[in-house]
């Protein structure tokens, strides 16, 4: 799990070794595999009409901006434990609460930075308004948010749990 402190990212040594395997296979294998394909589409000929190489070249754009997130955020990642079970929220737990305080109209978030988003469970950053509403607060507590509009929301922390993967 990520927890971000001014330029310091937090990161279980699980995740640290997750986004490292990411980086290397991006800056070795991938580039040989993005130059061949380039390589390829260059030798169809004419490149201003060679939707292959346009493709290869956009791929590789996007791989090599991932290759410069990636390093950033390792530069400034510090490995550390995961949140402790105390019932405090903070990122690296899986967070329900309840909107103005209705038991019936819950939602159940991870909250983490983006690289830990996923189709199993939503994902909230810890500096979106909401992330900075419920972080710190424990179970049972109350927590205050402002939406998009102005205007404030309030929230029950419902369970605060860390996140198993």
């Amino acid at each position: 799990m990520t927890q971000t402190s001014e330029n310091v990212t937090w990161l279980t040594q699980e995740a640290y070794n997750q986004l490292k395997a990411e980086l290397e296979y991006l800056s070795g294998p991938a580039r040989t595999e993005i130059a061949a394909k380039i390589a390829a589409a260059r030798e169809e000929g004419d490149l201003r009409e060679n939707g292959g190489y346009h493709a290869a070249k956009e791929e590789q754009g996007k791989q090599e901006l991932r290759v410069r997130q990636l390093t950033q955020l390792l530069e400034n990642a510090k490995v550390g434990e995961a949140p402790a079970a105390d019932g405090a929220v903070a990122p690296g737990m899986v967070v329900t609460i309840a909107f103005d305080g209705d038991e019936d109209d819950t939602l159940t978030f991870l909250l983490a930075s983006r690289e830990y988003a996923s189709s199993d469970i939503e994902t909230y950053s810890p500096q979106s308004p909401l992330g900075m509403g419920v972080n710190g607060k424990k179970v049972g507590e109350d927590a205050e948010y402002e939406l998009p509009n102005g205007k404030k929301a309030t929230v029950r922390i419902l369970k605060a749990e860390p996140y198993q993967g």
